[in-house]
């Protein structure tokens, strides 16, 4: 029997058991909830920006 991969967040870069996919792209949910709770004024809020625009935005394009 072969065994299923995990799927990779496209945020973290790490494989993951639970998440949410999003355009057939996954989002873990540390990262998720990391996001949902991230001020619009902290630096790390532009990096989810960066990495949704890269993997979702452009690569659905």
């Amino acid at each position: 029997m072969e065994e299923q991969q995990m799927p990779i967040c496209i945020i973290c870069s790490c494989e993951k058991p639970d998440g949410i996919f999003i355009l057939s792209e996954f989002i873990c949910d540390s990262c998720e909830d990391e996001m949902v709770h991230t001020d619009v004024m902290d630096e790390k809020y532009m990096f989810f920006i960066h990495q949704l625009k890269t993997n979702l935005i452009l690569k659905n394009a």
